[in-house]
């Protein structure tokens, strides 16, 4: 889907290895760990363009790819999109060292791996990452699913750099701002808070802290220190946002 306004999109990049797995047969790649993800993002950009088919608000995915073994299949990659209908503006090959400078040219506001040492990399450059659990239970295709982590609500001078903070907040009103485009039954993005740690208090002030950037919540639990694996796997997000991740009341 060809973008209708740069300035506007909502730019996520996500590496070919969380996109595919090593399945599939000579044409194509198998179905990765991201791979509902892309589905969820087509599908609130489909949405989005339902109701208004000049709406410049919508999610520009980006397949980088830094496996050395996968490059040397790239139009592999690039077919397996295809076969699978995925909406993917722009592929990215860089090697490990370099993928940096790919998200940063590319004004890459989200970005998603099942590697933790390139999400925290990432993150330390100020580019807010989510990494993907691969053994979780994979979320729906037709609704998007934004898990915020309220444990993470810290003041500004003992959190992430103040570009983190920035990258941040610019995605969460973006999110808050594509919620705005929908009602509450239906949508096609779901956003959720939890706090595992925390007291009822702290939730509060976690609730209230989205609400002031312009994120509705549609649900939001306190654990007050009980397991959250249960409930994680009952929502089934398609990412959760929490290391580095600041919200300033």
């Amino acid at each position: 889907m060809r973008q209708k306004d740069a300035d506007r999109a909502v730019v996520i990049a996500v590496t070919s290895r969380a996109a595919f797995g090593s399945g599939g047969d000579d044409e194509v790649f198998g179905e990765g760990t991201a791979f509902p993800l892309l589905q969820a993002l087509k599908r609130v950009n489909e949405r989005l363009l339902e109701k208004n088919p000049t709406e410049s608000l919508l999610f520009d995915v980006i397949l980088i790819t830094t496996d050395s073994q996968q490059q040397q299949q790239s139009s592999k990659i690039i077919s397996s999109t295809r076969h699978y209908g995925l909406e993917v503006s722009r592929f990215c090959f860089s090697s490990e060292e370099d993928f940096m400078e790919s998200l940063l040219k590319n004004n890459v506001q989200l970005f998603v791996s099942t590697d933790k040492n390139q999400t925290s990399q990432a993150s330390q450059k100020g580019v807010l990452s989510a990494l993907l659990d691969q053994q979780a239970t994979s979320p729906p295709s037709e609704q998007l699913r934004v898990l915020f982590y309220g444990d993470t609500v810290v003041q500004a001078d003992t959190g992430p750099t103040p570009t983190s903070r920035r990258a941040a907040q610019s995605f969460m009103a973006q999110l808050g701002e594509m919620q705005q485009r929908f009602g509450m039954l239906d949508s096609p993005l779901s956003i959720v808070l939890v706090t595992a740690r925390g007291s009822k208090e702290s939730w509060g002030s976690a609730l209230r802290a989205l609400r002031s950037h312009g994120v509705s919540v549609d649900e939001a639990y306190c654990l007050v220190g009980a397991p959250e694996g249960p409930i994680i796997s009952l929502l089934r997000p398609h990412f959760v946002l929490s290391d580095g991740f600041v919200l300033e009341e």
